[in-house]
């Protein structure tokens, strides 16, 4: 549990930190964020490792998964943000990642895998990990971009225009990152049927099901934009979209039996 409330108050200062810069014409201090975050992450890693890793196999809970997502997610927006414009995002990541700690030292689940005894498992695991990674970045910078266009069309001054990035560089991350994330997604599904048998059973069928419509949307998203250069506000909706009915097929079922009627 110490190690859980340290993460989450190494997260918290992290995020407190960009925070403040983003009203300060200095900016946010980045060396004192980064050291934050660096060992928030590295107590995260360290906190999967104990809670992921059992002796009987893999303990892949609802909460787990989650964990290690924000992880992944915290990694890749600390790695990019030297480059890319994703400061007014790092709050929102580090905050969900410090709560996603704690909840997870609150509410333990377990959903035992062996995924030794079947080591093409590991295979799709991965890649829908890394695709719901990738997607969920892109969802935050939808909501940017959103945030963005609104502040555009009401002319208004703003206390965090100096931390706005440019409305085309996000833009272009953003349907960089459709694209990474819609390619991981349909090899996520194809690993999906060709090393798991129960795909369509009846625990899994709403899950595939709502992956696949997800997965269809990107893909009208992603080719309409590179065919009919499409983006706006009917990009912004149906990637929101999208990343919900993602999240409910990834996260919905589970949520109720591994939280709703645990607690």
């Amino acid at each position: 549990m110490l190690l859980d409330v340290l993460c989450f108050v190494f997260y918290l200062i992290a995020s407190a930190i960009v925070v403040a810069g983003m009203f300060d014409k200095k900016g946010p201090n980045k060396t004192l964020a980064t050291v934050s975050v660096v060992i928030a992450i590295v107590l995260h890693a360290y906190i999967l490792k104990l809670g992921v890793f059992l002796s009987p196999g893999q303990n892949m809970s609802m909460l787990n998964v989650a964990s290690l997502i924000g992880w992944l997610i915290s990694v890749t927006m600390l790695a990019t943000s030297f480059k890319l414009p994703n400061t007014i995002l790092l709050p929102v990541i580090y905050g969900f990642s410090g709560l996603i700690v704690i909840a997870n030292s609150q509410l333990p689940s377990a959903h035992m895998m062996n995924v030794g005894i079947k080591p093409t498992l590991l295979i799709h695991i991965g890649l829908s990990l890394f695709a719901y990674a990738s997607l969920s970045i892109a969802f935050l910078y939808t909501l940017q971009l959103s945030y963005i266009n609104l502040r555009l069309k009401e002319k208004k001054a703003s206390l965090l225009h100096s931390s706005l990035p440019p409305l085309m560089a996000v833009e272009n991350i953003l349907f960089k990152l459709l694209l990474v994330g819609t390619v991981l997604l349909t090899l996520s599904l194809i690993t999906g049927f060709m090393f798991l048998d129960d795909m369509f059973a009846k625990e899994q069928a709403h899950k595939t099901v709502l992956a696949l419509i997800a997965w269809i949307i990107y893909g009208v998203i992603v080719i309409g934009h590179w065919l009919y250069g499409w983006r706006g506000r009917w990009v912004i909706t149906t990637s929101i979209l999208a990343a919900a009915l993602l999240t409910l097929g990834y996260f919905g079922s589970r949520f109720v039996r591994e939280v709703l009627l645990n607690s």
